[in-house]
């Protein structure tokens, strides 16, 4: 397999060529495109690619015509392709499977489901390449390995195993949760626990009314353009993206993975969306669309664990720290970050801080000391 890998992706309609092509390539993979089947069954020969994301409704060939040509040719070495359907009836989606697809996305393509599934189909790509390697040799010595032989299929059995559990969980469980699980050999991450946590929520400024007058899709746009910019933030500051509520996000520092500076990671971040922000609000302001950006961040202990039913489960954290990152989100002005004392006392000699005196929140009995962050004093 190429490193970086090369990517296909196979669409007729050319937003969605482009927003693939751009998320793909923010990963360092190297992309290719194609707008129909025919074309794409072409560029599969010419290229030899490590994975195809292939439309299913299309023009000249769909997509289950196409894979059904790709498995069937013997000239073609393994690829694995991800169907993508705007159609996620389950008729739908077994036809595809059926017809030789390994996974599938459903439109709109969620970024992280979307790195998830890539991740997971390129380790199977690598693992089939370096098996059929393997066999090629032991085929010239095979008297000389045979028991050794014999080691490698059960490995690799238990190897592919684990992959498609891994592939299952990353279906409904946050990238880094998923990956912990992986090098823990265990789901025992998955355990409810309790653990003292940095919360950050955040939100757009004037969404609401914003939402009420624009059309709707231009809110997705909006939306888009929002989540396609910070997605990629949260990840590089190792963040665990909770839950998307709208235009708001939650983030959660310290679990599942442990981090001994998880309160200036979570202002690092704020700071760092704050700014990426500011500049889609001159765009959005150019179009017409007034938006602004809030930060609320708590530190306290919550309960974490799965919540939801036999085939969808999410990751979740649940206690009074979200409640008041929430509330000091919901409490900041247009580019503020409001912290409470305690995440201002772990970052106070690396960050300027306004203090905002005690502050009544909605649902808390009492006031609590509030500062707004300024600026980082340094990088580190």
């Amino acid at each position: 397999m190429r490193d970086p890998a090369l990517i296909l992706v196979v669409d007729d309609v050319a937003d969605n060529l482009e927003i693939l092509q751009m998320r793909l390539e923010s990963q360092g993979y190297e992309v290719a495109t194609s707008g129909d089947g025919v074309e794409a069954l072409e560029k599969i020969h010419e290229l030899l690619p490590d994975l195809v994301l292939l439309d299913i409704m299309m023009p000249k060939m769909d997509g289950i015509e196409a894979v059904k040509r790709l498995k069937a040719d013997t000239s073609v070495p393994f690829i694995p392709v991800i169907l993508v359907t705007a159609r996620a009836d389950a008729k739908d989606v077994i036809a595809g499977l059926e017809a030789g697809g390994d996974d599938y996305l459903t439109k709109p393509v969620d970024h992280a489901a979307l790195s998830a599934r890539v991740r997971s189909m390129l380790r199977i790509k690598a693992l089939h390449d370096t098996v059929q390697g393997q066999a090629q040799r032991l085929e010239e010595q095979a008297a000389e390995l045979a028991e050794w032989n014999k080691t490698l299929e059960d490995r690799v059995a238990a190897q592919l195993g684990e992959i498609e559990r891994i592939s299952r969980l990353k279906q409904f469980l946050a990238p880094q949760i998923a990956e912990t699980i992986t090098s823990a050999g265990g789901e025992a991450v998955l355990d409810i626990h309790r653990r003292d946590v940095v919360a950050l929520f955040c939100d757009m400024r004037g969404f609401t009314a914003f939402s009420e007058t624009a059309e709707p899709e231009d809110v997705i746009v909006v939306l888009r353009e929002y989540h396609t910019a910070l997605g990629p933030l949260i990840h590089r500051y190792e963040g665990t993206l909770d839950r998307f509520t709208g235009d708001g996000l939650i983030v959660i520092f310290n679990d599942p993975v442990p981090c001994p500076d998880a309160a200036y990671r979570a202002v690092r971040l704020a700071v760092h969306m704050r700014d990426t922000v500011a500049s889609l609000a001159r765009s959005w302001s150019s179009r017409g669309y007034e938006l602004g950006f809030g930060v609320g961040i708590a530190q306290g202990h919550a309960t974490l664990g799965p919540i939801g039913f036999e085939g969808r489960f999410d990751y979740t954290a649940i206690g009074t720290v979200i409640n008041v990152a929430a509330r000091l989100c919901a409490e900041a002005k247009d580019g503020q970050i409001l912290i409470t004392q305690r995440v201002g006392a772990a970052v106070d000699s690396l960050t300027e801080l306004e203090p905002l005196g005690e502050v009544s929140l909605k649902g808390l009995t009492r006031p609590i000391a509030v500062l707004n962050v300024l600026r980082l004093r340094k990088s580190r």
